[in-house]
């Protein structure tokens, strides 16, 4: 069986390449920022980090297929590399340091893709995570100076810590009554936004998050860096893995009252 340890030690050399080009132009005054289709920002340094870690993929991992956010999939196979250049773009823009290199490697398994390892490193907060599969999860610097994360054991929901990116998505979704609900019954609430709410979790900082509306590139890093600490990761549909379009993240005990209360539509 195959333990992925190569596959990681070389994730933490793409990232090492992404967060000396994406920190070279964070807050740069001429750094270019156009709009997708999709109404969403991109700047010139998450096309180039992306550029710069499909480079790498070619020359060393040259069966590999690649899904980034900004060029799409390239490639085939049973291995899959998944890519968001960062996340968190609309921080990086703004000068505000809550933004990461996500990376993911995913194998082709019973019912599709899943994440075998993944990565976040968030250069402009000193911090990164990463997982292997069966490796468990760990955060530090380097893989040398790393200490080992676990969830945390809070099993009441009046005592948890609920983190969040905003309102919006699901009040889009007719979610938002079980939303809002979820906040009236929790410890705290915060809207760190983005990948941090699942670092936080897998961590044990924070014990439940999750988010309406994601790409695959948005959740295959925190999926395995959250389940390889102990925790739970779903789709708002139960699902396990980040297939389903948005998420739900926890450290397990909470998984089941977190989706319930997220079930609830709106009122009539």
């Amino acid at each position: 069986m195959p333990d992925y340890l190569d596959d990681l030690r070389f994730a933490h050399v793409l990232a090492d390449a992404a967060d000396a080009t994406t920190m070279d132009r964070f807050k740069a005054l001429d750094l270019k920022v156009e709009t997708k289709p999709d109404m969403t920002p991109v700047s010139e340094a998450d096309k180039a980090a992306e550029e710069l870690i499909r480079g790498h993929l070619k020359r060393a991992r040259p069966r590999d297929a690649v899904l980034g956010e900004e060029y799409g999939v390239e490639g085939t196979g049973p291995r899959r590399w998944v890519i968001d250049p960062i996340d968190g773009t609309k921080n990086y823009v703004r000068g505000v340091p809550v933004w990461a290199t996500l990376i993911s490697l995913m194998e082709a398994g019973e019912g599709g893709y899943h994440p075998v390892v993944g990565l976040v490193s968030a250069p402009a907060l000193g911090r990164r995570w990463w997982a292997a599969k069966d490796h468990g999860a760990f955060t530090g610097r380097s893989l040398t100076s790393a200490s080992r994360i676990h969830v945390s054991q809070v099993g009441d929901l009046a005592d948890a810590s609920f983190a969040y990116s905003s309102l919006s998505g699901w009040e889009e979704q007719g979610r938002l009554d079980g939303f809002l609900d979820l906040t009236r019954d929790v410890w705290r609430t915060r809207a760190y936004g983005d990948f941090w709410p699942y670092m936080m979790v897998a961590e044990g900082s924070v014990d439940i998050c999750a988010e309406p509306e994601l790409s695959l590139w948005d959740m295959a890093a925190n999926a395995i860096i959250v389940t390889e600490a102990g925790g739970t990761f779903t789709g708002l549909d139960g699902r396990p893995g980040p297939h389903s379009g948005n998420a739900a993240a926890s450290n397990g005990l909470l998984h089941d009252v977190l989706l319930d209360h997220l079930d609830r539509r709106r009122r009539p």
